[in-house]
């Protein structure tokens, strides 16, 4: 079971980075994360690898798209029946 991260221990996350997070992990390609948000496949890219560039640095890798789902979960940003 996933416990919370500790509060010391979460990424810093912008509110557009956690709305691209959530976004990308609802949908199936960066394509329609970007045509949802208004915004570039490129800029997807880039906010993705700075979300996971902050886990990283919080001692909280989230390399694969499973990971992250489990960062946003731990960190109360959507819930499993989200999915």
């Amino acid at each position: 079971m996933l416990t919370p991260a500790p509060a010391g221990r979460r990424a810093d996350l912008a509110p557009r980075e956690k709305e691209v997070l959530l976004a990308w992990l609802l949908h199936d390609n960066k394509d329609d994360v970007a045509r949802e948000l208004e915004i570039s496949t490129t800029t997807v890219r880039t906010h993705l690898q700075r979300i996971r560039d902050k886990y990283a640095a919080a001692g909280r890798p989230a390399t694969t798209k499973a990971a992250l789902v489990a960062r946003a979960i731990q960190d109360g940003l959507i819930d499993v029946n989200d999915l």
